[in-house]
């Protein structure tokens, strides 16, 4: 694994996170999936709404190849390997009250990022890897898994075991190791835009 090193002290569990797409095809335990979606659920959200809505399948389940047939061919080309598929809606209206109509929830995806991110950290305490996909086939989801209108499908994500780098195609072996990230300085401004220290 490729050495990642922080500006600043964090937990390593942060830079152990990484998106491999090379999977074992291992199966999961119901339970590590269950603990995965558990610290999901605990995730903060603007008014706790908890907008989030998941629907899943472990590989041998019989939804499995149903939800592998859900993301786009490129990711389908990998993520069959997974443990484990998640997709992640939001909900993208917030129910009125006291004879109220609904109103826009304008914080889902936002808060969907708050859910992914700790599904992320929870699956790699547990010792897999996550890979997030926006490469999902949107048009098709609604019907083929019942979701209803007002959920808007955010991402899918794999779960599961690192694999043999070598059994993905070639043009994917390079890019099979942790990336880095921009420094600090350049994200981060004090005071104002562009004001690094």
């Amino acid at each position: 694994m490729t050495a990642r090193t922080p500006d600043h002290p964090v937990q390593d569990l942060f830079l152990n996170r990484w998106s491999p797409r090379a999977f074992d095809g291992s199966e999961m335990p119901e339970a590590d999936l269950k603990t995965i979606l558990e610290a999901a659920r605990w995730s903060p959200s603007a008014f706790n709404i908890q907008p989030w809505r998941f629907v899943y399948a472990r590989r041998g389940d019989t939804d499995w190849h149903r939800l592998v047939e859900l993301l786009d061919p490129f990711n389908q080309a990998w993520a069959r390997n997974a443990s484990a598929l998640v997709y992640l809606f939001t909900d993208t209206e917030i129910d009125g009250r006291d004879g109220k109509p609904n109103r826009a929830n304008g914080t889902h995806s936002f808060d969907a990022g708050s859910a992914w991110a700790h599904a992320a950290l929870q699956a790699t305490a547990l010792g897999y890897h996550t890979h997030g996909m926006a490469g999902i086939l949107k048009d098709k989801i609604h019907e083929a898994l019942a979701v209803p209108e007002r959920f808007r499908p955010e991402i899918a994500f794999a779960i599961g075991c690192i694999g043999d780098a070598s059994e993905l195609p070639e043009s994917l072996r390079a890019r099979e190791v942790p990336s880095g990230r921009k420094r600090l300085n350049e994200i981060a401004f004090a005071g104002g835009w562009g004001v690094a220290r």
